[in-house]
Order: C-alpha cells, then structure tokens, then sequence
C-alpha cells in the first residue's frame, strides 16, 4: 500500500535585487530619521526663521512689512557693529595665541614624564573649566573691584593704587583673563590627549638619534598634534566672536566701559531684548555667523595645508 505525501511547500522566491536595496535604504533611514529631525528642529530651522525674519521691518505705519535686503545694507553700514567686531577681533588676536601657547606648554610638561605630581596638576588645571562661566565670572568681577573686592583690599592694606581692572582702558583684558583661566584646561586636555597617542617608537628612534627634547617637541610632537592645534584653534575663534557671557555679567560692574553694543553678541541681544528691534537683531547674528564661519574656514585650511 502507498502512502500519498503531502507536496512540498513552494520555496519562497527571493526578492528581486532592486527591492532588496530599497529596503536596505529605508533601514539606513530609519536609523538616520531621529538625528535628522532633531538637526532640522534645533538647528535648521532657527537659521531659517531668522532669515526670515531678517527680510522684514517693523515700522510705525503699515506693521510689518518685507524690505528685502535693506536690513543687511544698514548692517553694514552699522558703526556700533563694526566697533563691537573690531573689539572682539583684537581680543581673539591677543587672548587665543595665549590662552593655546599656555595651554601647548602645559599640555608638553605633562607628557613630558619629568613632572611631580602629574596627576594633581592635570586636575588642578582642568578644574577651572568645570565652573561655570557665569560663576567665574561673578567671582574675578568680584575680586576685580576697588572698592570691595580684592584689589580694593590690596589697596587699603599695602597704601597703594592699584589700575583699575574693570576701567575702559583694562576691561578687555580683564575679560580675557577670565576666559583664558576658563578654557587653558579645556585645551590643555585636547592637547595631552593628542600628545598621549604618538607611537613610542618615533621617540626611542629620536633617543637612538641623539636627539634632544627641543628637537623631540619641534620634529615630532607638534607635527604629530596639528589636528588639535586646529581645532582648538577653530574652537576658539568661534568662541572669541560668541563672547558674551563675561561682559553681560560685568556690565553692571562697569557700565562705563562695558555698553551694551560692547560685543557683537551683546550688541544682538540688546537690540532684541531692549530695543525690540528682533527683525534687525536676527539681520546682524546673520551676518556676524557668516563672518564667524568665513575665518574658521580659513583657519581650517591654513592649519591643515602641507607644509605648514
């Protein structure tokens, strides 16, 4: 007697190659999907709506209306910007070689292996950049005081007069004091980190060829660290044209040599918060991120050229 089998199930035909990539495609998307849409949430289109908001005007007769590029044409022509760019410009120029050159010479003694203490320093250093700006800047304004801070008692106990910290003349540098005893440690890490990743093998070929730590740092550590010189470099410059926490903390300090268009980022958070000119506001952070963007892109191409 035969037993009948049931048939065989049909084997399932693969999917055809062009479905299979689309699939494989929306996957990728899929992953991407949330990132992209926080990007577009967050920072897309807050660029957006101030370009937006940079083509119109706010006027006392008709409301609101579109003027086209005429905000950019006053922008330029805007005296209080261009002094609040030209005080931002100085202040990167002396305070970002200084702040990095303290930060390169930290970071180099640390990774030196000669240092006692190595540990304690690498912390002590880095511990400033753990307070928060607004915290550290109450605390230099306040020791910056002559009639109740620091300098004020030094005066009073030592008979003499010291200059003014907070004065017209001295303001700028007092505020890159402060922002240079914030971020030396941020860089100074950035730098070891660098410097902790060179193979051992280029300095026991330099000791074989009798060369010295000078010859060491100059012929191999700081070729081999121009990636971090770049971007600490990029991140300060960025920052030097963001300056405004320092002097909106300070300004009631010394409100005769910090005004309110002291920074280009002062000067566009007055104007929208004070002056309620928010059309206009938006038109000078446009161009102020543009010049910002403009010059890191620039330093980028500089640092990282061959030869350099």
């Amino acid at each position: 007697m035969t037993t009948l089998q049931p048939p065989a199930a049909a084997a399932p035909r693969p999917a055809p190659p062009r479905a299979r990539r689309d699939r494989r495609s929306w996957t990728g998307w899929g992953f991407l999907g949330p990132f992209v849409a926080v990007f577009a949430l967050v920072f897309l289109a807050p660029i957006a709506y101030s370009v937006y908001l940079s083509l119109f005007r706010d006027q006392l007769i008709g409301g609101t209306t579109f003027v086209g590029l005429d905000n950019y044409t006053q922008a330029l022509k805007d005296e209080q910007f261009w002094a609040a760019l030209g005080r931002v410009s100085l202040f990167l120029a002396v305070q970002v070689p200084i702040m990095l050159g303290i930060a390169l010479l930290v970071a180099l003694a640390l990774d030196s292996g000669r240092l006692y203490g190595r540990d304690f320093f690498r912390i002590s250093i880095f511990l400033p950049y753990a307070v928060p700006a607004v915290v550290a800047t109450l605390m230099w304004g306040f020791m910056y005081g002559t009639r109740f801070g620091l300098v004020g008692d030094i005066n009073s106990a030592f008979g003499v007069s010291l200059p003014d910290p907070l004065s017209p003349d001295l303001v700028l540098a007092s505020i890159g004091n402060i922002v240079t005893w914030e971020f030396v440690g941020y860089n100074m890490l950035i730098f070891y980190s660098a410097l902790r990743v060179i193979p051992h093998s280029l300095y026991e070929a330099a000791q074989i060829d009798g060369a010295g730590q000078i010859r060491v740092i100059t012929a191999i550590k700081l070729p081999a660290i121009r990636g971090a010189l770049v971007i600490a470099t990029i991140f300060s410059v960025i920052g030097s044209f963001q300056l405004f926490n320092e002097p909106n903390i300070l300004q009631p300090l010394a409100p005769n040599a910090i005004t309110t268009d002291y920074t280009p980022n002062f000067y566009t958070y007055s104007l929208s918060f004070n002056g309620q000119q928010h059309n206009y506001s938006a038109t000078v952070a446009i161009v102020m991120g543009l010049i910002t963007m403009i010059i890191a892109y620039v330093v980028q191409l500089r640092g990282m050229r061959k030869g350099v």
